[in-house]
């Protein structure tokens, strides 16, 4: 079996404050414990994802690209929203866990869902 949705150390230039997202997940998630470990998925096209492990609890935050981007584009909050929507009708739609739209935490609106298991090819 192959997984290909692995997180892989992050892209120079794209990492994130580690401590401000700390804070902002224990805020968010209060019994969470240590120090995150945050890696990157290498796929997709635009907005960067970024899998977030305390232990043995994992989550997925998604953020905007760094650099300037029109208003209307990469719009998180939007995302979030849908996929909230969605949740109800769609089992592998992930539970939303926090929306930010503070941008003295990561300079960007961002949001943090549950980490579902992957894609797996069987060959």
């Amino acid at each position: 079996m192959t997984q290909i949705d692995q997180a892989v150390d992050i892209r120079e230039g794209e990492e994130l404050d580690v401590a401000a997202v700390d804070r902002f997940m224990k805020q968010a998630i209060p019994d969470l414990e240590g120090q995150p470990q945050i890696r990157q998925y290498p796929g997709g096209a635009s907005n960067l994802t970024y899998q977030v492990d305390y232990g043995d609890r994992s989550y997925v935050l998604r953020r905007p690209p760094f650099g300037h981007i029109a208003k209307s584009a990469h719009d998180m909050l939007r995302e979030a929203k849908v996929m909230r929507a969605l949740k109800p009708e769609f089992p592998y739609v992930p539970n939303i866990v926090a929306i930010c739209d503070d941008h003295d935490i990561l300079g960007c609106d961002f949001y943090v869902m549950e980490r579902l298991k992957g894609i797996i090819l069987r060959q």
